[in-house]
């Protein structure tokens, strides 16, 4: 009779466990995809460094946001990278067009960053990892060994495992991301822009940390 009454409450006592665990699995996964926008913005506190270099892309808020910088004194020039396309591919077909570059270089004359405190940087890259090596390279000539990255907030985490993994023996990088930046860490999942640029984010992660076994696509 004892024997009868142990087993089924062994076998509730064992399905309880089962559902509890399942129960905090889920609470976990809920709680890292509402928070995985804010683990995403991975900001550095600000230091003087030898230059502010502007990733590409999302024109013209990080050129903004470097000169922003470059006026409170924090470096003395401003680099840019420059890619060959679209210029290159559109050439083939007559259509002119002036690289990102030179967007950059104009907005950041605009809001008061003298000519000679801004450089573009060889090589031409096509990624994100192209620019770390890029500026990386160019890091290492200078005395100051430290750099200030600006990018997007929600690029700042695999910007800064990108220089970690490509570039950290050329010196230091302060990764910031623009201060004005529309991503809402909080609900990243309520527009499609904001979603979209967590997922490449978290995908492109997975690739820096398993070593870039896939080319990085093209920013």
């Amino acid at each position: 009779m004892l024997s009868a009454t142990i087993l089924p409450i062994a076998k509730l006592n064992r399905r309880l466990l089962w559902i509890s665990a399942l129960g905090g699995l889920i609470a976990l996964g809920a709680f890292a995809f509402i928070n995985l926008g804010r683990w995403l913005d991975h900001e550095d506190p600000l230091q003087k460094a030898a230059a502010i270099a502007v990733l590409s892309g999302r024109m013209p808020d990080r050129a903004l946001e470097a000169a922003k910088l470059y006026k409170q004194g924090y470096a003395p020039e401003v680099w840019l990278s420059y890619s060959l396309e679209p210029t290159t591919t559109l050439q083939k077909y007559s259509v002119p067009f002036a690289g990102e570059e030179t967007y950059n270089r104009l907005l950041l004359l605009h809001e008061g960053v003298p000519d000679n405190a801004i450089k573009i940087l060889d090589p031409p890259i096509a990624n994100t990892a192209d620019e770390m090596r890029t500026f990386g390279n160019a890091l290492r000539q200078q005395s100051e060994r430290r750099l200030i990255i600006v990018t997007s907030k929600v690029h700042t985490r695999r910007t800064a495992t990108l220089w970690k993994l490509l570039s950290s023996k050329d010196g230091q990088a302060i990764v910031r991301g623009v201060s004005d930046d529309s991503f809402r860490v909080d609900r990243w999942w309520a527009n499609t822009s904001d979603a979209l640029d967590v997922v490449r984010e978290v995908l492109g992660l997975l690739n820096a940390w398993a070593g870039l076994p896939l080319q990085p696509a093209p920013n």
